[in-house]
């Protein structure tokens, strides 16, 4: 089969292991650093932007919304969705709200979303979109994938869901939809491939994507600076994938593949 398949476990578990890719700090340093600064940042957030705090949408004690309202909010506004990564199993809603002023300063809404297992975007960063390989990894320790789920395999669990494999046909009224996915020059190889086959995947389906290979950054930092205006990925938010091309210049590569 090749691929992951004919890794050695060692070698699968640094695929998935963002710590060990990051060339600023060491391992343990950068997930410290990367929570310090999207704790600090969110607290700044909500002391300089008018917002609505802990807005229940479930029933479930996590299944809460933070809202950042534009600098005037009269009238109607576009609305970003920042859903946080953390493998399902750290972070939260009260990291996530970092990205807020130069969106909200530009007249968009930001909504970061709690919640308390897994949880749809158009800004995709850095993920993992086949479950399948974390199956055989320190990640499944906590997911349990291998629990038997009423005679589910656990093979079938990951599988059900993986984005990569649940991508629809684009129906006509997915053509206003704008898929961006993005990617850290210093993600590791595996997090680079799930990106550009999901993005491909995407495109197949006939999904307008747009893929974003950022230099410089790693898993963490490629985060971090959504709190920048000038940040290209910020930037990206702003701008539909007909005029991203000129993004590319300003830090990274860019691929339109729809």
């Amino acid at each position: 089969m090749g691929g992951w398949r004919d890794m050695p476990a060692e070698a699968l578990e640094e695929q998935y292991s963002p710590s060990r890719w990051s060339p600023r700090l060491d391992r343990d340093t950068v997930v410290q650093a990367h929570l310090a600064a999207t704790a600090a940042g969110t607290q700044r957030a909500r002391a300089s932007a008018q917002t609505s705090l802990h807005v229940p949408y479930g029933d479930g004690e996590g299944e809460k919304l933070d809202i950042y309202f534009p600098t005037d909010p009269s009238g109607t506004f576009p609305v970003l969705v920042y859903i946080h990564g953390g493998y399902w199993q750290c972070l939260s809603k009260d990291e996530s709200g970092f990205a807020a002023p130069p969106l909200v300063s530009r007249g968009v809404a930001v909504v970061a979303v709690g919640y308390d297992t897994a949880p749809k975007g158009a800004v995709l960063v850095s993920g993992v979109y086949d479950l399948e390989p974390i199956l055989h990894t320190y990640v499944n320790d906590a997911l349990n994938m291998s629990r038997c789920h009423c005679g589910v395999s656990s093979r079938e669990v990951a599988q059900r869901n993986s984005p990569m494999l649940c991508v629809t046909p684009a129906a006509p009224a997915a053509a206003a939809c704008e898929v961006l996915v993005a990617v850290a020059q210093h993600d590791s190889p595996e997090f680079r491939r799930q990106s550009q086959e999901y993005g491909q995947a995407l495109r197949t389906a006939g999904w307008s994507v747009s893929l974003l290979d950022l230099a410089g950054v790693d898993h963490f930092d490629i985060i971090e600076k959504l709190s920048e205006e000038s940040y290209v990925l910020t930037q990206g938010c702003f701008c539909p994938s007909g005029e991203r091309a000129g993004l590319a210049g300003l830090q990274g590569s860019l691929w339109t593949t729809g």
